[in-house]
Formats: C-alpha cells, structure tokens, sequence
C-alpha cells in the first residue's frame, strides 16, 4: 500500500516538488542522489538521501493541519538517524 501511494505522489507533485527535484536528481548536489516520493518506515518521504541521512520535506497547505503527525514522522527519522529540512511550498 505504501508503494503504490508512493507512486501515485511521484505522479502528482507539486510545482514546487518539481522545481526541488529537478535540483536533486542526477546527483547534481554535491554529487549525492536523492529519492523522491521514498517510503522509509511507515512513511513517504518528500525527498531523501539515504547515504547522507538527509531529509527534505516540502509541506503544502494541509501540513498546518497535520502538526502532531509531522512531529511524530519527525521524531522517528531523527531516532533513525535522519536529519530532516522542511520547507514551505510556498
């Protein structure tokens, strides 16, 4: 289930989400590779670099809605090691 909603995000990003990727794709930052749209315990990331243990998240209009969840999604990528960069859609 997780995966195909993974896809189905990765079909349906934002302008945003795809102004971010095409930045991060092709190792082009300091030759790192990103996954976008990444499922990572219970949860679908945004963007991630697995190597880097780095988190991008680009929230939308909803994320004011859904602060204990990101709190929650938050504490469990630091307790995984994560380090995790969130950034408004606008």
């Amino acid at each position: 289930m997780t995966l195909e909603r993974a896809r189905k995000l990765r079909k349906n990003q934002t302008e945003t989400e795809k102004l971010i990727w095409s930045a991060l794709r092709r190792n082009q930052l300091e030759g790192l590779k990103f996954k976008r749209q990444a499922p990572v315990g219970p949860y679908i990331l945004d963007f991630v670099c697995l190597t880097a243990k780095l988190v991008v998240g680009i929230d939308g209009q909803g994320h004011d809605q859904t602060v204990a969840y990101d709190t929650r999604r938050t504490s469990f990528l630091k307790r995984e090691g994560f380090r995790v960069m969130r950034f408004s859609n606008e």
